[in-house]
């Protein structure tokens, strides 16, 4: 699948190594197609790291997708150069007239906070609430999940007991859904989060349908409003180092942190983790495209109310 970005952005040399089909804005124009328009909501603190991630996880359709990245306004962003996002990111406000086929909110390092006490709180409800009207399907993404589950069906977070860290074994639910199409019976996928939303609490929510669990990790997946909103717990956009490198940062910081579950061989950390979790990921980017946002989506995104 070609991903139309700035032919400028730092990630895009890495994903051409990669072999990722990138195209720029000349090449893109020329395309007959109707692109479909992706926004990325990233609040994770190294943007560029997320970005790759998310792009890679992007790259596998025939559809062009066009992605534009948007951050919070009413947080300074500390890890991320500000010339990088000057340059490739908008705030809500200059996008709020728009509308897109499909929207990406990514997790974000204030699970310990209540919602409330997060600085852009505020601005996250805005921008759910216009989710709502002006864009075909949503992904949530760990904290972006939790804090969705929250506002919009009242269901709260708690506190682990301990850092939930690693890859875990998830079962699919629900198999005819066609988000989950495609997948093993059985799947491994990461995790890295202080909190959870009980599952006990989110089977009772008459409203949404679970797509996979798991006895150790909870929740995995889960929508509503047929697909329009959809909750993922974990971080299957994550690369092979990413927990190795969470990991080793925890560490240094004299934090208390496990070594991630299931992730390296003999739970050795001086051996390379294996990558298990790229097919799972690219198949729910790949079906969410598919089947949510191109299946789904008018031609016309500003002639055809949602």
């Amino acid at each position: 699948m070609p991903i139309k970005i700035q032919s400028d952005l730092p990630v895009k040399e890495i994903l051409e190594k990669e072999n990722i089909f990138v195209m720029d804005e000349h090449r893109a124009m020329h395309q007959d197609i109707r692109p479909i328009q992706i926004l990325i909501l990233n609040l994770m603190p190294l943007k560029e790291e997320t970005e790759l991630q998310l792009l890679r996880s992007l790259s596998n359709t025939p559809l062009q997708v066009d992605v534009t990245f948007m951050k919070v306004s009413s947080h300074e962003s500390k890890n991320t150069s500000l010339s990088h996002l000057n340059k490739f990111y908008q705030t809500f406000d200059e996008l709020k007239e728009q509308k897109f086929d499909g929207m990406i909110v990514t997790g974000a390092p204030v699970e310990k906070m209540e919602f409330e006490e997060v600085d852009y709180w505020d601005e996250m409800t805005k921008i759910m609430d216009w989710s709502q009207q002006n864009v075909t399907s949503t992904i949530f993404l760990c904290w972006g999940a939790q804090a969705a589950l929250y506002y919009f069906y009242g269901l709260p977070k708690v506190q682990l007991d301990k850092k939930l860290f690693g890859l875990f074994w998830h079962r699919v639910k629900n198999r005819k859904i066609p988000l989950v199409r495609g997948f093993d019976d059985v799947f491994l996928a990461p995790h890295s989060r202080h909190t959870d939303v009980p599952i006990d609490k989110i089977h009772a929510c008459e409203a949404l349908t679970v797509l996979a669990e798991s006895e150790e990790a909870g929740i995995f997946m889960a929508m509503a409003r047929e697909g329009r909103q959809i909750f993922v717990m974990g971080h299957p956009e994550y690369d092979r180092v990413t927990l190795d490198t969470e990991y080793k940062r925890d560490l240094s910081k004299g934090l208390p942190i496990d070594i991630p579950k299931n992730y390296y061989e003999d739970d050795n950390p001086d051996n390379k983790p294996d990558l298990k979790w790229r097919a799972t990921a690219n198949n729910l980017y790949t079906n969410w495209l598919n089947y949510y946002v191109y299946q789904s989506t008018p031609f016309d995104l500003y002639g055809t109310p949602f």
